[in-house]
């Protein structure tokens, strides 16, 4: 992983499903300022999870990789320290 947990992922324009090639990143819900706090998530056996601050769904694809996102305005390049 990067970042001792993984990428952050965004979602600035609300989609409702983000589809992303880790099963463990941080959720940043909105670019900052208007971020929430970055939580880690962790997929676990499932290929999704829900965000507990916004609600964003991400699903697990093996086909994208660590740092990729679809769509790919979703990965946040520049997570401030957690």
């Amino acid at each position: 992983m990067t970042a001792e947990r993984g990428p952050t992922f965004k979602n600035d324009r609300g989609v409702a499903e983000i589809r992303i090639g880790v099963k463990e990143f941080r959720c940043a819900g909105e670019s900052p300022p208007q971020d929430h706090p970055h939580v880690y998530l962790d997929m676990g056996a499932s290929d999704t999870i829900l965000c507990p601050y916004c609600a964003t769904a991400f699903r697990y694809d093996p086909s994208l990789g660590p740092d990729e996102a679809d769509p790919p305005d979703c990965v946040l390049t520049h997570a401030r320290p957690s």
